[in-house]
């Protein structure tokens, strides 16, 4: 990426959900979510914070992020030195943590890059799919009629997987009524770390039901008990907040903690880390995934574009723009095709056009952050 940053701007953002989102660590109604802007030399370029409100899922918010892309990361890309998103990610390493806010402002440096150098994105990651198999996520829901009845609404419009959320006394019972109704549909179950190795003859109970996998059944960080877990299980399963970066998923095939990975962009720290992770994965013949925060089309986009490297080999968290949004925020909106099939945007950069006019009326705050070097009236290479 060559021009220098000129500024960043961040923008605390929030959008209604079209139909509320539940999983074992609560319910929402709405997101509400940060996206960074960066600009250099007339071309601006987006990534989006997956953080939310709370630590929940992880210990990250929209404060913190704030805090840290205002105060440590943001000054890195405004010093004049950052030349392209892999410089970002090595001089970012000297802060620990916060790995959310890190990707989001990568992403965005991604995006400049591609811009500048005419291609898509998935030139430069090395992509070599033209459209991605989707796969749904569907919530905790007030009763099983209720998730029947969106399971069934959801393979009407062809997602090639589904996915539920499960949690103590919402899980065997619940997956038998959908295989019941659904005997050959793609199934898998996340539990979102709501389980202990105290639950695992629950857990075990699952095998009966020919899941792709269970993904996430114990908390965070716990590899040895997940370890313990896949050897008396026959069904898959799935590290997704456990991986933080390519050091845990090569610990957590050493100790057999899992068969899949799920990659999340946010989660891992951006790009760089995500394909670092994948290529392991690859190495050791780990299929992978790509997971979704319940972005808005900018972060999908961005998740679409990571999709297409050859290890991801099951249907991602890659959802149409209707299924969260009932007004997203670029055009054309991301949709799913009725073979289950999302076409990668060919455009440069993320390849789809923000409105803008929409960002500005979810806006709650914003902030504009000016480089150091313009402020010392230094000439813009």
């Amino acid at each position: 990426m060559s021009g220098k940053i000129e500024r960043v701007e961040l923008l605390l953002l929030r959008l209604p959900y079209v139909h509320f989102f539940e999983t074992s660590l609560g319910r929402e109604e709405e997101r509400e979510f940060i996206l960074v802007k960066v600009y250099s030399g007339g071309i601006s370029g987006y990534g989006e914070i997956v953080a939310g409100q709370s630590p929940h899922y992880s210990y990250e918010t929209t404060s913190t992020a704030w805090h840290v892309l205002k105060d440590f990361f943001a000054p890195l890309v405004l010093d004049g030195s950052i030349s392209s998103p892999l410089v970002f990610h090595e001089k970012a390493k000297e802060y620990r943590g916060h790995l959310m806010a890190k990707a989001g402002l990568e992403l965005a440096l991604w995006d400049i890059k591609g811009k500048r150098e005419g291609v898509p994105l998935w030139k430069l990651y090395g992509g070599v799919k033209r459209e991605i198999p989707s796969g749904v996520s569907i919530g905790i829901q007030d009763s099983v009629s209720e998730l029947l009845d969106r399971v069934q609404s959801f393979i009407e419009e062809g997602y090639q997987r589904v996915k539920i959320k499960i949690k103590p006394e919402w899980d065997v019972g619940v997956v038998e009524e959908i295989r019941k109704t659904f005997p050959n549909v793609s199934l898998q179950a996340d539990a979102n770390g709501a389980y202990s190795l105290e639950d695992k003859d629950v857990l075990k109970g699952l095998d009966e039901f020919n899941l792709l996998m269970l993904e996430q059944p114990f908390p965070p960080y716990d590899l040895w008990d997940h370890g313990h877990l896949q050897k008396e299980m026959k069904t898959p399963l799935c590290l997704d907040e456990s991986i933080l970066s390519v050091d845990t998923a090569r610990k957590a095939h050493e100790m057999e903690s899992c068969r899949i990975i799920n990659i999340k962009v946010g989660r891992v720290g951006g790009i760089v880390e995500s394909k670092k992770i994948h290529d392991f994965c690859q190495e050791k013949h780990i299929p992978v995934w790509c997971g979704g925060m319940l972005e808005s089309g900018i972060g999908r986009a961005h998740n679409i574009h990571l999709a297409t490297l050859p290890n991801f080999k099951l249907p991602n968290d890659l959802s149409a723009s209707k299924r969260y949004y009932e007004k997203d925020l670029i055009d054309p909106p991301v949709e799913v095709s009725r073979k289950g099939t999302i076409q990668v945007p060919e455009l440069p950069g993320i390849g789809v056009s923000i409105l803008e006019h929409r960002i500005e009326r979810a806006t709650l705050n914003r902030e504009v952050l000016k480089a150091r070097y313009l402020l010392r009236s230094d000439p813009i290479n």
